[in-house]
């Protein structure tokens, strides 16, 4: 299984920033079903792995928060590798991932290295989208959604295919609405390992 955590973004979310995805030429656009936010990459891992990962997340306590997306950019650099729109900076999010990251860790998953940027990738780039980039990311500078509620997080499988990726939720893990420590999560499951 190839996994990655994420939170899922409200329907109403996704098409709204459907609006954004169109006018560059080369992209290859997410479909609006599989927009998200990672908020940890996992990759290819075995049954046992899996159920690893799973229980390590099924222990995290974290209240619910609201997150607020704005913003669109690029990475890449030189040579555009994919569009986003931005996570304005919330602290709740922030020590969320690191729970993360440490479930993951004691799940017996490796580090993972380089600086965190929450995103919600638009396209991704096989070759230079060309002049009509900056004209893009000008016109979308000030792209600010309204906040949205988090109320769980969720562990997704990613098969690939010729068409792109498909995600399916394998289990979501419900975030309280109190950061008491006696906070019993629910966790809902379909994660089905051989």
């Amino acid at each position: 299984m190839r996994l990655f955590v994420a939170i899922a973004l409200p329907e109403d979310l996704r098409a709204l920033l459907s609006h954004l995805q169109g006018g560059l030429p080369g992209a290859r656009w997410v479909a609006p079903d599989n927009l998200h936010l990672t908020l940890r990459f996992i990759g290819e891992v075995d049954g046992l792995a899996a159920h690893d990962i799973d229980a390590a997340l099924s222990e995290i306590r974290a209240p619910r928060f609201a997150l607020t997306l704005a913003g669109v950019d690029r990475f890449g650099g030189s040579r555009t590798r994919s569009i986003w729109v931005g996570v304005e900076e919330n602290d709740a999010l922030a020590r969320l991932r690191v729970k993360i990251e440490h479930a993951a860790r004691r799940a017996g998953q490796a580090p993972v290295g380089g600086k965190y940027k929450p995103h919600v990738t638009l396209a991704r780039f096989k070759a230079n989208p060309g002049a009509r980039l900056h004209a893009y990311l000008a016109r979308h500078a000030l792209f600010r959604a309204a906040p949205f509620p988090v109320e769980e997080f969720m562990l997704y499988s990613s098969t690939l295919a010729r068409s792109g990726a498909t995600y399916a939720p394998q289990a979501a893990y419900a975030l309280s609405d109190t950061t008491a420590a006696d906070h019993v999560s629910v966790k809902k499951s379909s994660l089905s390992i051989n």
